[in-house]
């Protein structure tokens, strides 16, 4: 059977799709975020460990 797929020469890769590549590149821990998100985060947090802890406590009897 012939390969009928044509060379990705030509082809996006996908790190460059839908990317601007000369722009600087950033990562999470560099972007800016505000005090909201920082709530937030916090208390996704705490709902997370009262699931954790919580449902196996209350099935416990404690």
């Amino acid at each position: 059977m012939a390969d009928d797929t044509e060379s990705a020469v030509d082809e996006d890769s996908a790190a460059d799709v839908g990317h601007d590549v000369e722009a600087e590149r950033t990562t999470a821990p560099m972007s800016d975020y505000s005090s909201r998100a920082v709530a937030i985060g916090f208390l996704v947090m705490l709902i997370g460990v009262a699931v954790t802890f919580g449902i196996p406590l209350a099935g416990v009897g404690l």
